[in-house]
């Protein structure tokens, strides 16, 4: 059978895909070449907002109108349950992020209509990755425990668990022997690995750095296999960025310098009303600390506007603080209710008008700030990995430095491949983009 998957939403969702497409492929089945080749499209939808969650379902709704055999997987199916065939009568299955592991019996048996949500990943499945290419993403964590007011990924994806650092390790040795150069470590709080359980058991050999804290120690491990040239992980919580972190990210030139450490508003009031269990002081002191070491370390964010009851002074002190973390990228969502969550219950009285402006004022910002902090990087050289031709620009090559910056130069410099290690002279900045000649592999 030709399947087709279309994903939306986060990371997580863009893995949980590739080991949906490898299982499928295992099973004998054929990637077909888009939508209208496959008989089989799965939809992985995303629940975090509800506009996400309603562009999922639509897209389901649309290919069973087009006579395909359609499935729906990902947080909305758990968030929905047995409401998903209510909205959807004439769909095929549906799964939940813990069960897409049964998706190739599902479709050997085609028993329809079908509703799998689970709970217990089977460790195979997370380890499933298509063959080639020199980037992958790792699930590390699954689950989240935070339980932050406004967001229901608690509900949908289920209790924090932390895979075996033993799992781990093996799972990214064997990427790094199929050639992966750059690994990205995935988990909804990433810094929390080890936290609820044990990453480590006694008779795993002791850190050689003498490291106790888990996520640094797998930092370590991952850090000594051969072929690995860069590891990447995201989202953080401030609350993990301890000394030992920073010490990892000193110690091992392998360990990105970039955290995203999502911030969600500058506003005392507002954080300890969203649960989000820091100060603003207590994340600002978090980013001096990778900056102390790092000057040029990126730190990038998320940002919510309109939460309810957030005041224009709760504004104001969200663009203060972001403008003294110095974000070299933010990420800002205009508030939306979700089902089921503590802020569901408030009145969503900020006005949709309000919440644009909030949001427009911010992305305003942040341009300045990126490009201030982007100027400051003209004239160095960066050392960057080749991803491939620029989107934008056919005569240009586009890839990132170790600050997951965009850096674009000009293809006819010297030839080179993606997953190629080169180095950059900045000779123009621009908010989210750096603009250079190639100095050298």
């Amino acid at each position: 059978m030709k399947f087709h998957i279309h994903t939306y939403g986060c990371q997580m969702n863009v893995r949980d895909s590739e080991a949906v497409e490898a299982l499928l492929v295992a099973a004998g089945h054929v990637k077909a070449s888009g939508e209208a080749d496959a008989d089989l499209v799965i939809v992985n939808s995303c629940t975090v907002r509800q506009k996400a969650e309603e562009k999922a379902v639509g897209k389901a709704g649309n290919l069973i109108a087009a006579k395909k055999t359609v499935g729906l997987m990902g947080c909305a199916v758990k968030r929905m349950g047995a409401d998903v065939f209510k909205r959807l009568p004439k769909l095929d299955f549906a799964v939940g992020p813990r069960a897409f592991g049964l998706i190739p019996r599902i479709v050997a048996e085609g028993r329809y209509p079908r509703l799998e949500l689970g709970e217990d990943m089977v460790p195979e499945c997370l380890a499933a990755h298509v063959e080639g290419g020199w980037q992958a993403f790792v699930t590390i964590l699954l689950g989240c425990d935070n339980r932050c007011s406004y967001c229901i990924v608690p509900d949908v994806r289920g209790h924090e668990y932390s895979r075996p650092a033993r799992e781990v390790v093996a799972e990214v040795g064997a990427l790094a022997r199929r050639g992966v150069k750059e690994v990205c470590l995935l988990g909804q709080s990433v810094l929390r690995y080890g936290v609820r359980n044990a990453a480590w058991d006694e008779s795993d050999a002791p850190s050689p750095g003498g490291y106790k804290e888990a996520f640094p120690r797998l930092l370590e491990a991952l850090a000594a296999i051969p072929g690995i040239e860069r590891i990447r992980f995201t989202s953080a919580h401030p609350k993990g960025c301890t000394d030992e972190l920073v010490r990892a990210y000193r110690e091992f030139p392998q360990v990105c310098r970039h955290l995203h450490l999502p911030v969600q508003s500058g506003s005392d009031r507002v954080l300890a009303e969203m649960g989000r269990r820091y100060t603003r002081e207590e994340y600002l002191a978090a980013v001096r600390k990778l900056r102390d070491f790092d000057p040029e370390f990126a730190v990038t964010t998320d940002v919510i506007v309109g939460y309810p009851g957030e005041t224009e002074a709760d504004f104001e002190e969200t663009r203060s603080l972001m403008d003294e973390a110095g974000f070299d990228n933010s990420f800002v969502f205009k508030y939306s209710p979700r089902p089921g969550t503590r802020s569901a219950a408030l009145p969503d009285d900020v006005p949709t008008e309000e919440k644009e402006r909030r949001d427009q004022v911010l992305l305003a910002d942040q341009e300045r700030r990126g490009q201030s902090r982007n100027e400051a990087l003209v004239g160095t050289v960066r050392e960057v990995i080749a991803e491939g031709p620029s989107k934008r620009v056919a005569d240009r090559w586009s890839g990132r430095d170790s600050g997951n910056r965009i850096v674009v130069w000009e293809s006819s410099d010297a030839p080179c491949r993606a997953g190629e290690k080169v180095r950059v002279e900045i000779l123009e900045a621009h908010p989210q983009v750096l603009v250079g000649r190639m100095a050298g592999k």
